[in-house]
């Protein structure tokens, strides 16, 4: 199998590609055909990565791919462009062409559009048990003489149909079978608009179609009079987010809890003696370093896999694209979408997956934009830090309140970042959400689909952050011999030397320190405080702090930690998910500058009115 980056499988025997309108199940199909085969990669020509898979059919090693979904081969959308590159550049043995069974009058038209390239195509007729319930009856025999292509109804959700659909993409991938030549203009092939394409489709719908004198699906009906109600609508959503989020970390912190006892337990009751015969630097090396690190990854799978079991529920049952659509024309001012909103929101969460949610968006300026806001969402690590430091250093009358302030500057960070970049990182085309019925969604799909991004993310992700691990640690633990994260460490040093940056804001050399440590993660940043501070016990350490610091540093530390370099589980993935140093090092640059401004503001500010310490 081909791995991330590699692109074409060259080995492959055929290529099947599939192809069809947002919402037709078109990914759900592909995943059934191909099992737990996928794997992302990018693709000569093209500029964005399509989802793959290599099966093994009668002897034969067949490549499936995963294009985009479209509305219309001749638009100017990017997915439509890359489409087209593809078709254009890519020989195929088949081309399945996906369509949604109860949408049949608006979708044939695509249908007639592909077969007019002369590929050899088959129409897999998507969602059939679903189209019976709306009211819309399919003659797929009559359809397939009409249209000279095979038309299998099925049911990917469900699995029906499947055997004869794997039968005719067995039969078209056979040795017998050479891929055909691809068309050198897919626009040239296409018949004209406003002449033989409506004229055929009518003809086309006539002949085998039956449809509804209205739509029967009553069920979604009334629940969108509720659910996206002009008052009531966003108050409903942001309760079934805030409900979501309940839900994922209080099943999600207890397992995330007894992973890392776990995996210490392991570290220290097996591994560690397990090592007696290494020189106890390189036993430190390996099991607070290297292993520690390796666990900081495990760490985040529960609460990253319970996210993708939640979003999938929230995007199979039809719920997303309605928030979506909800929040769109507010988000539309600041360059972006419904979805980005959604996926912010979610960054409260964990900006982790957040981030990995992006790939719902095929427009690459729309993603990168929002992945440029994520980071500022004030994560549940983060908040850790901010809860204890607010309960230890400030009343408790306060300290609601200075949680509360930060929650809305993260909220401002992201909106100016959004007016600033916006139009750099702009979208090339306008968000079109199809509404799709409310479904029940399945345990197989949701499962699959949380375990499918909680393997791409710690395949992708742990290299970096495993560097990045090792290198603290050599910061903190270099010189031999020196106290760890001591003034004389490396990482001691290195405070000393950001004293001429962070002097300003109002940090000292110990709360420096501790920002290399938040590099990390963010949640390291109270152990690093533990360790530069020799107090364990978090009553002691925040009677220390208190007693250290003035509120003013304090805010300006928390309002720092709040807005600066994301954690490095966070840039990993903005790295693996923009295929970008540059961008990369924009959001981290930005971040440091903005946290840096931000905090400089209010301490030198609180010191001219004479509040400071």
């Amino acid at each position: 199998m081909a791995h991330h980056g590699h692109g074409v499988t060259a080995t492959a025997d055929a290529r099947v590609a599939f192809l069809g309108m947002p919402n037709t199940g078109k990914s759900t199909l592909f995943s059934a055909l191909s099992g737990h085969h996928a794997h992302i990669g990018n693709w000569p020509g093209l500029t964005v990565d399509l989802m793959a898979a290599t099966v093994q059919w009668e002897g034969q090693t067949v490549e499936l791919v995963d294009l985009p979904g479209l509305y219309d081969l001749r638009g100017l959308s990017e997915d439509e462009a890359v489409v087209r590159r593809f078709l254009e550049t890519t020989p195929l043995q088949l081309l399945v062409v996906v369509l949604n069974a109860s949408q049949v009058d608006r979708q044939l038209r695509l249908a007639l559009q592909v077969k007019a390239l002369g590929l050899p195509v088959v129409v897999a007729l998507n969602m059939a048990d679903e189209a019976g319930r709306f009211g819309v009856k399919v003659d797929c025999k009559r359809l397939t003489r009409t249209l000279g292509v095979p038309v299998l109804p099925i049911s990917a959700k469900h699995r029906r149909g499947l055997v004869a659909l794997r039968q005719e993409l067995k039969e078209a991938t056979g040795r017998d079978r050479p891929a055909l030549t691809p068309p050198r203009s897919v626009v040239d092939c296409l018949p004209e608009e406003d002449d033989a394409l409506p004229a055929a489709l009518a003809s086309v719908l006539r002949q085998s179609v039956e449809l509804p004198g209205e739509w029967q699906d009553r069920l979604s009906r009334r629940l969108d009079r509720v659910l996206l109600h002009p008052w009531l609508g966003l108050p409903l959503f942001f309760l079934a987010m805030a409900l979501m989020f309940q839900a994922v970390y209080a099943i999600g912190a207890p397992i995330q809890e007894q992973l890392t006892t776990t995996l210490d337990g392991f570290g220290s009751g097996v591994l560690r003696p397990a090592l007696g015969w290494l020189p106890e630097f390189w036993r430190h090396f390996v099991v607070d370093g290297l292993y520690q690190g390796i666990g900081t990854v495990a760490a985040f799978l529960p609460v990253i896999f319970l996210f993708f079991l939640a979003m999938g529920v929230v995007e199979d049952s039809g719920y997303l694209s309605r928030s979506a659509f909800l929040m769109d024309a507010l988000m539309e001012r600041l360059g972006l979408d419904g979805r980005s909103f959604v996926l912010s929101l979610m960054g409260f969460g964990c900006n982790v997956p957040a981030i990995l949610g992006t790939r719902v968006m095929r427009s690459r300026g729309l993603r990168l934009l929002t992945m440029l806001i994520i980071p500022f969402s004030l994560c549940s690590a983060r908040l850790n830090v901010f809860l204890f430091m607010a309960g230890a250093l400030f009343s408790p009358r306060s300290a609601g309140v200075v949680v509360f302030s930060l929650y809305v500057i993260s909220f401002g960070a992201a909106l100016l970042t959004a007016l600033l970049f916006r139009h750099r990182y702009a979208g090339k085309e306008p968000l079109l959400l199809e509404l799709p019925p409310y479904r029940l969604p399945t345990l197989r799909q949701v499962f699959g689909r949380a375990w499918a991004e909680v393997r791409h993310f710690w395949i992708f992700a742990r290299r970096f952050i495993v560097i990045g691990v090792v290198a603290v640690w050599w910061l903190n633990n270099l010189p031999v011999g020196v106290q760890p994260a001591s003034a004389a460490s490396l990482s001691g040093q290195l405070g000393q030397l950001l004293q001429a940056v962070l002097a300003p804001i109002g940090l000292d050399p110990q709360l420096s320190v501790a920002l290399v440590f938040g590099f990390l993660a963010k949640e390291v940043v109270l152990g690093g405080l533990a360790v530069i501070y020799n107090q364990a016990d978090p009553n002691l350490l925040g009677t220390l702090l208190a007693q250290k610091l003035h509120w003013t540093q304090a805010y300006s530390f928390l309002l720092f930690t709040l807005l600066y370099t994301p954690c490095l589980s966070t840039v990993a993935v903005l790295r693996q998910e923009s295929r970008s140093n540059r961008f990369t090092a924009l959001s981290v640059g930005w971040s440091l500058v903005l946290a840096w401004v931000a905090s400089f503001v209010f301490y030198q500010g609180t010191r001219l009115l004479g509040l400071g310490g």
